[in-house]
């Protein structure tokens, strides 16, 4: 199926707006994806989202407190060598209180820049899988297990990964408490399922993190060097819905 990459873009964009869209990526051509790819900015959560886990008033122990504090900790973090290199921390973003948290791998150079989680065109390729399944981006939340960018884009290195988990990542997702969890890219599959398995082992099924239902995909940076395997994550993303009805 050929799609207008302007049209689709302009839908994109309208559907954003209105708060909510059903993409059917399955019946999409690569060239189509990647035009909206290139075209469509990624949707900002609106700041009342965006801040909510920063500003909203909430008794001490609930989701938004605890992530204010894992935030402010996570800033002024020294725990590895990442902090003399990076330009910002990137925490998360997002509803605190989502059914569906996003984990990647770690910032890039954008996200470095801009102290956001998934910008640039990975970013913009998440927030289509996620609307093919009915979830704009400002509806779920998204981070990565490490809070800062290796330099060079590097894998990350096992202190690393050890330090952002167990100080940062494993409060994240207590706090939010999430019904279902997506882990995008081989670090962060293997840190969440606790196995060394690739991620084409790994896929397909529902694994459990902590007794939340955690799927696994290959990570949207991939999808764009590998663009005939969108359909294979666009399956996952089903994956992901179905178990987020179940849970309902």
């Amino acid at each position: 199926m050929s799609v207008d990459p302007a049209l689709l873009a302009r839908h994109l964009r309208q559907q954003a707006e209105l708060g909510g869209a059903e993409l059917f990526l399955d019946r999409l051509e690569p060239d189509a994806i990647r035009s909206a790819v290139h075209g469509v900015p990624p949707s900002r959560a609106p700041a009342a989202v965006r801040e909510r886990a920063a500003t909203k008033e909430a008794p001490a122990g609930t989701a938004p407190v605890s992530l204010v504090s894992l935030g402010r900790q996570a800033a002024g973090c020294r725990l590895c060598r990442l902090h003399t290199s990076r330009t910002n921390v990137v925490f998360g973003e997002g509803d605190p209180e989502a059914d569906l948290v996003v984990v990647g791998e770690a910032p890039g150079q954008e996200e470095d820049r801009t102290g956001r989680p998934f910008v640039g065109r990975a970013g913009r390729l998440l927030d289509l899988l996620l609307m093919s399944i009915g979830l704009p981006r400002q509806n779920v939340y998204i981070c990565n297990v490490l809070k800062c960018r290796p330099p060079e884009n590097r894998n990350p290195l096992p202190d690393e990964v050890g330090h952002c988990t167990s100080t940062f990542l494993h409060g994240q997702l207590e706090s939010i408490a999430p019904r279902v969890l997506l882990a995008v890219g081989k670090f962060a599959a293997q840190v969440l399922c606790g196995s060394e398995e690739s991620i084409g082992r790994l896929r397909g099924r529902v694994h459990a993190y902590r007794e939340t239902p955690l799927v696994v995909s290959y990570h949207p940076a991939y999808l764009l060097r590998s663009p005939n395997m969108i359909r294979v994550a666009w399956q996952d993303l089903q994956l992901v819905r179905r178990t987020l009805d179940e849970q309902a």
